[in-house]
């Protein structure tokens, strides 16, 4: 099951998501996810700029400037403004956002902090931080999820694909199955695995999928200073490098994961925000129980965290913002390019949706989920839900 390594408490996340996906609500999952969403938030907007002054510092050691940000536009204006590199391609770029910025998904939510080193004409850009929004975690989790039982039900139609040559004598590479046939052992192996969830059978195979990019820097590094950027990063106090990976091709840069022991102690002694407080007091906590139940939550977690490293130079940098795989692109893609988009692949969404987005609102108690994986809905009616969770009027309907 779904395991997030940029969070703590991340097993008792795993956990609910596994009863919400057979239905298994309790009572106090509503007090339960609320502090696993808000607490985490919390906590990683402490650790996070903690690791990424190190990370940044292995390269600039001077005092760093940083900027907080809300939209991608605020990111990409930045990165347009003095671009410390040339050549047909940069200039084809600069040229293509210059006419017409509003092709270039601007208004697009982006929860992230800009650095700047001292440079001789002013503040230079070298890289930023982001957090991963609830909407998009939910939507990484429901695909990975999606992915799985799509395996697991191809899987299952193959298996009847086998019975068949069996029954048949004849080899699987021999057998001739018309187009409809094949949709219809595929729609019988979807149906048995909804059988299974309904009745509680677990499901077998269904390991861990892990999510390590919730917490996320993004350095900037020419391609001749990379050796002694990753000697340093290796280097770091409280961190380790357990992962790389080199991506080739429209998307060229070095992607690490970084696994970051925080000294809780020290980041426990920054105060709460007035939003956190003003959240869990509409759900009956004093300000007090807050500070108390937070630090708890901390101390009596996992001890490490995982974030990724992203190392690209400047020209890369533009090719994923304003270029050739520009960041919301791929995310486009992604959806359209997803295997499995059956009613249980929807169904698993919105249920990932509604898990995340319950936190966000106002609402103290949870009663029953609102979809079980194994019925059929209409769209609308997950429209219907969402609005209802934040007390949002239907459209056209007047009372």
């Amino acid at each position: 099951m779904i395991r997030i390594t940029s969070c703590l408490q991340r097993e008792r996340l795993r956990d609910l998501i596994r009863r919400w996906m057979y239905n298994e609500a309790h009572p106090a999952d509503a007090e339960e996810i609320t502090r696993l969403v808000h607490f985490n938030n919390a906590y990683i907007s402490r650790y996070l700029p903690v690791v990424a002054e190190r990370v940044f510092g292995c390269r600039h050691p001077g005092p760093l400037e940083a900027r907080r940000v809300r939209r991608k536009a605020e990111l990409k204006d930045t990165i347009v403004a003095r671009v410390p590199c040339s050549g047909p391609r940069v200039a084809e770029m600069l040229e293509g956002y210059a006419r017409s910025p509003g092709m270039y998904y601007r208004e697009t939510p982006f929860h992230g902090t800009l650095y700047f080193a001292p440079g001789p004409d002013g503040p230079v850009y070298i890289g930023s931080t982001r957090i991963k929004r609830a909407r998009r975690l939910a939507e990484k989790s429901a695909r990975r999820i999606s992915d799985w039982i799509y395996g697991d039900i191809k899987q299952r139609a193959d298996r009847l694909a086998m019975e068949r040559a069996r029954s048949r004598g004849v080899p699987l590479g021999a057998l001739v199955t018309p187009p409809e046939e094949m949709i219809e052992e595929f729609l019988r192996a979807e149906t048995r695995l909804l059988e299974d969830l309904k009745s509680g059978r677990p499901l077998s195979g269904l390991g861990v999928m892990v999510i390590q990019d919730v917490a996320g820097i993004k350095a900037l590094v020419e391609e001749g200073q990379r050796r002694d950027f990753f000697e340093r990063l290796g280097a770091l106090p409280d961190c380790d490098i357990i992962e790389i990976e080199s991506h080739q091709g429209r998307y060229n840069a070095v992607n690490l994961i970084l696994r970051h022991r925080p000294e809780r102690e020290a980041l426990l002694t920054r105060p709460l925000s007035p939003r956190l407080f003003q959240v869990m007091q509409a759900r009956g906590v004093a300000p007090r129980a807050v500070e108390e139940q937070f630090a708890a939550f901390v101390r009596e977690a996992e001890a490490h965290v995982n974030l990724e490293v992203i190392v690209c130079d400047y020209q890369e940098m533009l090719e994923s913002e304003i270029g050739r795989c520009m960041h919301e692109d791929r995310i486009l893609r992604q959806r359209q390019n997803e295997q499995y988009t059956g009613q249980l692949a929807r169904n698993i969404e919105f249920l990932m949706a509604y898990l995340f987005a319950f936190p966000m609102s106002a609402r103290s108690e949870l009663g029953e989920l609102p979809i079980r994986l194994w019925d059929r809905y209409l769209p609308d009616y997950f429209d219907e839900v969402l609005r209802g969770l934040f007390d949002i009027p239907s459209v056209g309907v007047l009372e």
